[in-house]
């Protein structure tokens, strides 16, 4: 019997340890953290699912609250409020584009182009949910922009750096994908011919973001180097 694919994710989820909070940065505003590939952002559906970063972060800090998310598979920099006019405030930022994301991935094969964007609308491919996929006729629109950072050509891979302009759920994978050069070890988009270089994990992470303090209104910059090379 075919299960569809959120229900393998329950069955499979098994999130990694709880070592210590990975805080980056810490405010009387916000939150800063560095969250691991495996971990939910925040709980999913059902008893097994209620393991995931927010919980951790509000067992020390209970008055934490989500602003945006990051994938399951997806590691790097997240933010989180400190109350709901800090979660209000931040999400204007977010809304405004005046957050600036920047993450790494690593690609199968070798990207022809040093640079560029792929301009491709999204939408929820519902039969095959949580899968996103491309459609022209009722997708929202998505913009994702990417540059180069090397080329390995005995592994056949290429690194890059990726922007996403908008924020629509698994952009950066579906639009990898749509590119003909999927993230290495996704196990949604991916080539299941090519595994994560013996890593076990998708090879995406949110690396570095800006963004001016909700309060002070200072320029803000925080980096996280990836556990993997690109």
């Amino acid at each position: 019997m075919h299960r569809p694919d959120h229900v393998h994710q329950l069955l499979d989820y098994l999130p990694p340890p709880d070592t210590g909070l990975p805080l980056v940065h810490a405010d009387d505003h916000l939150l800063v953290l560095n969250k691991p590939s495996g971990l939910l952002s925040v709980p999913g559906r059902g008893e097994r699912m209620q393991d995931c970063l927010i919980h951790r972060v509000q067992s020390r800090y209970p008055e934490a609250l989500i602003v945006h998310r990051l994938d399951m598979d997806t590691s790097g920099l997240i933010v989180m409020a400190r109350g709901p006019e800090m979660q209000r405030a931040l999400s204007l930022l977010f809304a405004s584009r005046q957050v600036d994301k920047r993450y790494v991935a690593v690609l199968a094969g070798q990207v022809a182009w040093d640079e560029g964007e792929v301009n491709l609308p999204l939408i929820t491919d519902w039969p095959r949910r949580p899968r996103q996929k491309v459609c022209h006729d009722s997708g929202k629109p998505s913009l994702t922009r990417y540059r180069v950072t090397g080329r390995d050509v005995l592994r056949n891979t290429t690194g890059v750096e990726l922007e996403p302009v908008t924020g629509r759920t698994h952009q950066l994978r579906v639009h990898m994908m749509a590119m003909g050069h999927p993230i290495l070890g996704d196990p949604l988009y991916g080539d299941p011919e090519r595994a994560a270089d013996g890593t076990g994990r998708l090879l995406l992470h949110a690396q570095r973001l800006t963004m001016p303090h909700p309060v002070s209104e200072c320029p803000m910059v925080w980096e996280v180097v990836a556990e993997f090379e690109g």
